[in-house]
């Protein structure tokens, strides 16, 4: 069993490295605002964004949609988790996602993320101030994870969704998966998780904004000057993110429990970078976290997070749960995020 745990492991790290060799990675470029659908970037859940977004190897809640999937094996029971998000520019995510577990068949579970960016002036040249028309831009991901326990110490998880993005009169639709393992090593208190996400197609922008009216010769007269045309735009590919990550565990009793994790990141639009965070727990009812985020990467703006949760059980078998993480982002705007849980 051992041997087929490690098979499966490296074939994930060979897989990992065949993705990014086919999706043409350079190493001394960062390629940042080169792919599309950004969004999917954006950490979800504000345990994890507290603890420095190291959290591929902790996974043990319904955000494990976004950072591995197979942390869904984890979750007993049904679980329900919404997580609102102020990002940047007066940008808002919101995050739903729901698990269900089946006992020794699995758990299965949905995700959609969605975005608010309100209404915006249309300006041209002639009109900077605003033709008097107003547009809108939006992001959403759907997804349907599943994740199983094959041993006592071995989960693996996936998680195919659909992405859309719209602003103006164009959109764009494209499809993904993600890929994660969680592996309790034979070290007490350690744990070893390995994600990719955002495997799938390219993404293109069209509609009504791409149309245009051409004239192929506006030197020349007696030609017709209105041609329908459309105006063709780049494929651009999903923002890939392959994680690696450990968690330790020193203390784990019924009053108390400390946990530390560290994330390697690898992404496809960017340098690499490593996450550290931490959770400590008391009597599982008040947890503190504090992390930092993206080390060793030049010139990012993100640094620490603090946070902290909340638990009470109500009617005897509902667990309810309220978390708060404060990101910070340094000359941008400071990231703040809240997360309601309930579980039963």
């Amino acid at each position: 069993m051992k041997m087929k745990i490690i098979n499966i492991l490296s074939a994930l790290v060979l897989f990992s490295s065949m993705t990014f060799c086919q999706s043409d990675f350079v190493a001394n470029v960062s390629k940042r605002g080169t792919t599309a659908a950004d969004f999917l970037s954006i950490s979800q859940g504000a345990k994890a964004t507290a603890m420095g977004s190291a959290f591929v190897a902790v996974s043990d809640d319904q955000s494990a949609f976004f950072w591995n999937p197979a942390g869904l094996a984890k979750i007993d029971g049904v679980g329900i988790m919404f997580d609102h998000t102020d990002w940047i520019a007066g940008i808002a995510y919101n995050y739903l996602a729901a698990s269900y577990s089946l006992g020794g068949m699995g758990t299965v579970g949905f995700s959609f993320t969605s975005s608010s960016y309100g209404d915006m002036k249309v300006t041209t040249v002639d009109q900077p101030d605003g033709t008097g028309q107003v547009f809108n831009a939006s992001d959403i991901a759907f997804s349907l994870g599943y994740a199983i326990n094959l041993t006592d110490n071995f989960a693996i998880g996936f998680n195919p969704k659909i992405i859309y993005q719209s602003i103006w009169q164009a959109s764009a639709i494209g499809f993904a998966t993600d890929l994660g393992v969680q592996y309790r090593t034979p070290f007490d208190g350690i744990m070893l998780g390995m994600s990719i996400s955002n495997f799938g197609t390219k993404m293109q922008m069209q509609g009504n904004s791409t149309l245009v009216l051409y004239s192929q010769d506006p030197s020349t007269t007696g030609i017709n000057n209105r041609i329908p045309a459309n105006l063709s735009t780049d494929y651009w590919s999903l923002p890939l993110t392959f994680r690696v990550g450990l968690a330790y565990s020193p203390i784990s009793t019924e009053k108390h429990k400390l946990t530390f994790a560290v994330d390697a990141i690898h992404p496809s639009d960017n340098y690499e970078s490593v996450n550290v965070g931490g959770e400590y727990v008391f009597d599982d009812i008040i947890a503190i976290r504090g992390g930092y985020k993206s080390l060793f990467l030049t010139d990012s703006e993100e640094s620490f997070s603090l946070g902290f949760g909340l638990k009470q059980i109500l009617l005897g078998n509902v667990a309810v749960r309220l978390d708060y993480a404060y990101q910070n982002f340094g000359r941008l705007t400071n990231i703040q995020k809240f997360s309601l849980g309930i579980a039963f």
